[in-house]
């Protein structure tokens, strides 16, 4: 799999001092199932509080695009994404509910949480 880290881009929280939650729906996420070949497709939610940094949509939008071909399970690309959002926000808290559409009568959802350590 590749590394899309890098297509994401942030700018800075004009709000560092204030708690407040940005929540972005991602309707229309796809990916490729790794044993059938046969496209995945999912709601994303992703809510966080920020810390310094905030997601520029755009380079969201470009970077959940880059899964578009990824053969790769619903609980490695969600864990994966977390650990890119987490990594390049560090945000207060994140958390990433991935609900996949039905294939062969089974949904699944798998939702991931990051709280900052403090003290």
């Amino acid at each position: 799999m590749s590394d899309f880290r890098s297509l994401l881009e942030t700018f800075e929280n004009q709000f560092p001092s204030r708690d407040y939650c940005i929540e972005i729906g991602c309707p229309e996420f796809t990916s490729v199932c790794p044993k059938t070949g046969q496209p995945d497709f999912g709601t994303l939610t992703i809510s966080y509080t920020p810390n310094l940094k905030c997601v520029e949509l755009k380079s969201l939008k470009f970077y959940l695009q880059a899964y578009r071909n990824e053969g790769i399970f619903y609980e490695h690309i969600t864990n994966v994404i977390f650990d890119d959002l987490v990594g390049t926000l560090e945000p207060r808290w994140l958390k990433i509910v991935a609900a996949f559409n039905a294939r062969g009568g089974i949904t699944e959802t798998v939702t991931v949480e990051h709280q900052e350590k403090t003290g």
